[in-house]
């Protein structure tokens, strides 16, 4: 008897179908959850699991990349574009990218790049919009269109803005326009888009900070005064209050409540560099602080809230004021370790401060959940320049220092 064999494929026997394509394997339970709870599950992941598990498949990459789950993380982050209310300053970037980047600045990691430099030295001031960096050189403020490709600005400015007889000491730009101090003792306010503006003369002396807000605009000058100004129709230029400071007011600046404003002196007797005045009546409120030295002025001070500023001068101290709880001590204190004064401060409105030094052109990154500085760099060597002022963006930080402007591009480390 014949072996049996066994059935025979169609091709085998000649048949014309087909053969039966592989059977797909099953679909993972997990897809089968709505979209919401998956985001709840990986809300509860960390930097390392959200980044592995986007390497997992294509429809795990896109989940995980949602800003949605990232903004947590990046609420913890140095610079990622968040405030301390959790408002969202850099809302066209992707969270993920900025906790990245963020890691970077937390590390030092960057590329360092001298962009501009002027024969002859200066005091520079300087303020970023959007694409544009607008950087005051001697009597003039020029604006320098930011290249789009991060790769820094362009050498030729797009624009001027002229009117002081003498150097500018410093400026704001506020809904498009700029207010500028000079050593000429004026005021000049400029419309950047349109050939408006309007100088009048400020102080007797020269006016060495300025604020604007709310059509109202505050300035300080070396005459020991601080004035509010008004830019209402009809009334441009007109001095609603002097105030008497005592000493030289070195920085200024109002009350995002559009109440108050502080100003920050000289420290020549027993009085506090650091005072608030009320708006209406141009009284004195109140004074920062009980501990400062003789010599211990105030450089530059900056608002974060209306109830959270911080300062930094001559006695190379970096102080954090919670007016709400007390306005004798300060609630945090950080201190230059190479006992340099602080020229200038800027906070990214949440964990991260960049300050400016005295000596060799140092730019340090502070963390306010620790004690010491985080990261430093150095940027005028051998020559000593101070860093006279900085601003930074979630990529970048801008320093202009005596004869260049430097930028580091934390993007690119």
């Amino acid at each position: 008897m014949g072996r049996k064999g066994s059935p025979r494929s169609p091709q085998a026997e000649g048949g014309s179908r087909a053969a039966s394509p592989p059977s797909s394997p099953p679909l993972s339970p997990l897809w089968a959850l709505p979209e919401e709870l998956l985001l709840l599950i990986c809300s509860y992941l960390d930097v390392q699991a959200l980044g592995r598990l986007g390497q997992v498949c294509r429809r795990l990459r896109f989940l995980s990349s949602r800003d949605l789950l990232w903004r947590r993380i990046a609420r913890g982050c140095l610079n990622s574009g968040f405030t301390q209310l959790g408002t969202d300053l850099a809302a066209g970037i992707p969270v993920k990218e900025r906790v990245k980047v963020s890691r970077n600045w937390r590390h030092g990691r960057c590329r360092r790049e001298t962009v501009l430099k002027w024969k002859r030295n200066l005091m520079p001031w300087m303020e970023l919009d959007g694409e544009y960096l607008y950087l005051s050189q001697a009597e003039n403020i020029q604006a320098y269109q930011l290249c789009p490709d991060g790769t820094g600005l362009q050498r030729h400015p797009q624009a001027i803005f002229s009117g002081h007889q003498e150097d500018v000491c410093r400026f704001v730009l506020v809904n498009s326009h700029i207010v500028s101090g000079g050593g000429d003792g004026n005021i000049v306010l400029h419309k950047i888009h349109g050939s408006y503006s309007v100088k009048f003369s400020a102080h007797e002396q020269e006016v060495n900070c300025v604020d604007f807000q709310g059509g109202l605009i505050v300035s300080g000058s070396r005459d020991r005064t601080a004035k509010v100004w008004s830019l209402a129709a009809g009334r441009v230029g007109q001095c609603l209050h002097t105030v008497q400071t005592e000493d030289r007011v070195w920085s200024i600046a109002i009350s995002p409540l559009l109440s108050s404003f502080v100003t920050g002196t000289a420290c020549c007797g027993h009085t506090s560099p650091l005072r608030i005045w009320d708006f209406e009546s141009g009284q004195l409120l109140t004074c920062l602080g009980t501990d400062f030295h003789r010599g211990a002025g105030v450089l530059d001070v900056f608002y974060e809230t209306p109830s959270l500023l911080l300062s930094c001068g001559y006695d190379t101290y970096i102080r954090y004021w919670d007016i709400r709880t007390s306005t004798r001590k300060c609630v945090r204190e950080w201190e230059e370790p190479h006992d340099s004064a602080l020229y200038c401060i800027r906070s990214d409105g949440n964990h991260m401060i960049a300050s400016g030094s005295s000596y060799y052109g140092v730019v340090r990154l502070w963390d306010k959940r620790q004690t010491r500085c985080l990261q430093s760099f150095h940027l005028s060597s051998p020559t000593s320049s101070p860093v006279y002022c900085l601003r930074f963006s979630t990529t970048h930080l801008y320093a202009a220092l005596a004869s260049a402007l430097h930028v580091l591009d934390f993007t690119a480390p």
